[in-house]
């Protein structure tokens, strides 16, 4: 097939006018043209009165050898590369036939994908998810949202889906991807349900609701094809012998043996990685960032970054991305940017606060939202590998005093906070955090270089977005987890470092950062697993 790139056109384009202007391009008659996949459709809003849609197209035609030998010298007409997944081993392969079956704590997205890739593989893996299955743990969530009661056990980062559940599904990501893991986790969701429009747009997302459908239908491939599911099942040990993975101890069952053990287990499960540690799996502390959650009128994002084309369906709601480096050397930047969406209530633990965002498919609530976080490192928590999640913990024990000791988030009136006074009443912004915002002054909520970064960093995103310092804008309290701040390493065979058959994945080792390179972990590591029981 042949890929072109940079093909523009208008946003309001007619549905032929895409293959029109790939015969205009390669001088083509349409009999010659076979067949057109479109691979990526995004838009350039920083020319928002000449805003078009930009194409990239997988095709294939008449002759495609002396086609591209005519356009040998024209970059934007290229082989299409092959982005189709293989597997790369089955169980039926392995030499003992009686091996113990693989082993992956979290059913997040990682989870998820290690779990679907060694199913798919024959591995029948077994998955141990201490929360709920999503709807049950849907239920729960919402005890938070609307009756102020925690589950510590299934809220929005335990339970079947992981974090990203409860988020807006995005599945766009920054991570290199030279063998195209990130189309077998596009392809697997569009079997599960998700739109097929997330093959080919920039910015794909799934939204919050949809994504409980696609998680169900994933685990019942898992299932049909011998893996298994089991839920509350809290792992609370591990047996490790001669520096090797021999099996898992879960709470209220009996111990588990197992010689390949994949830890997925998603950036709130601190709990674990105290457990972890305390076994001697080596680990240690990293960078991750903290701050609020930032309150905007959808339609002013949409203006700012849209101009005339704002509220075209087309395009649907408007986002951002801002990075602000302080003069005091830290780095402010937008984090997990919510078009149309809501602020949550994201705690795990008990009497404690932590904001998260979330958008549904259609991204038509009022309000933008989005995380303006700041970059810490290890140097500002010293203490070892769990000295970040003590960090993180005293932030949130403080932002749920600061809202009341009710569960309420603290909050601020951007105005307010760029003054340095309390906030006494919402103005023409209302935030969408239940169980309910708290107004009051943020300024003790973050380490001062943090505020101070943030007081620094708003203004000058306002000259991006006009419009983003309005003084009615609300900051909500607080936004702690960004990302895991430990990494549980491992080494070039996707193993701990010191413990032979455990495998460190995803987000909450530290070798990704959302559901697209969660998935991805997912995979390389269900691929590593599969290859160590061959050489066996």
């Amino acid at each position: 097939m042949i890929r072109i790139t940079e093909l523009r056109l208008p946003i309001s384009h007619a549905p032929e006018a895409l293959e029109e202007a790939i015969l205009k391009r390669l001088n083509i008659q349409a009999k010659d043209l076979i067949r057109v996949d479109v691979f990526k459709r995004s838009y350039d809003a920083r020319k928002n009165v000449a805003l078009a849609f930009i194409y990239t197209v997988d095709l294939s035609v008449k002759d495609e050898e002396k086609l591209l030998k005519q356009f040998a010298n024209d970059i934007h007409i290229r082989p299409s590369p092959d982005t189709s997944y293989r597997f790369v081993a089955n169980a039926s392969q392995v030499k003992n036939p009686s091996f113990e079956r693989p082993v992956i704590i979290g059913f997040g997205p990682c989870g998820i994908f290690a779990a679907l890739v060694l199913a798919q593989m024959g591995f029948k893996p077994i998955v141990l998810e201490r929360g709920k299955p999503v709807r049950e743990r849907t239920q729960d969530t919402w005890g938070l949202w609307r009756k102020n009661i925690l589950n510590p056990e299934s809220n929005v980062q335990f339970g079947e889906g992981g974090a990203g559940t409860f988020s807006d599904g995005k599945l766009w990501s920054q991570i290199k991807d030279p063998k195209f893991y990130g189309r077998k986790v596009i392809t697997e969701f569009i079997k599960a349900g998700a739109p097929e429009e997330i093959r080919y747009v920039a910015k794909p997302h799934i939204g919050t609701f949809r994504l409980v459908g696609v998680v169900e239908r994933m685990r019942q491939e898992i299932i049909e094809l011998g893996g298994e599911i089991r839920f509350s099942q809290k792992v609370v040990g591990f047996d490790i012998r001669n520096d090797r993975i021999t099996g898992v101890k879960i709470e209220g069952h009996p111990d588990l043996p197992a010689t390949h053990v994949v830890l997925a287990l998603g950036h709130s499960a601190r709990d674990t990685f105290e457990t972890l540690h305390a076994a001697g799996v080596y680990m240690e502390a990293k960078p991750f960032s903290v701050g609020f959650r930032i309150e905007h009128p959808q339609s002013l994002i949409d203006k700012a970054r849209l101009g005339p084309h704002a509220g075209n369906e087309l395009i649907g709601a408007a986002d951002y991305k801002l990075v602000h480096h302080a003069k005091n050397g830290r780095a402010v930047y937008s984090f997990c940017m919510c078009p149309g969406g809501t602020v949550v209530a994201a705690t795990s633990e008990p009497n404690r606060v932590v904001t998260n965002g979330m958008s549904q498919y259609s991204r038509n609530e009022r309000n933008a939202n989005a995380g303006i976080v700041v970059g810490i490192t290890p140097e500002d928590y010293p203490g070892g590998p769990l000295a970040g999640i003590e960090f993180q913990r005293a932030l949130e024990s403080k932002a749920y005093e600061l809202g009341g000791s009710t569960y309420e988030a603290p909050g601020q009136l951007v105005g307010d906070f760029l003054a340095g006074k309390a906030s006494t009443d919402f103005g023409s912004v209302m935030p969408s955090y239940k169980p309910g915002v708290h107004l009051t002054d943020l300024a003790d909520a973050l380490p001062a270089y943090a505020i101070e970064a943030i007081r620094e960093a708003i203004p000058a995103f306002e000259k991006q977005i006009k419009g983003f310092s309005m003084k009615d804008a609300v900051l909500t309290g607080i936004e702690t987890r960004t990302s895991s701040p430990l990494r549980i390493t491992r080494g070039a065979n996707f193993q701990s470092l010191n413990v032979k058959g455990l495998y460190p994945a995803g987000e909450g080792a530290g070798y990704a950062g959302g559901i697209l390179s969660a998935g991805v972990d997912g995979i390389k590591v269900a691929e590593a697993v599969a290859l160590d029981y061959l050489s066996q």
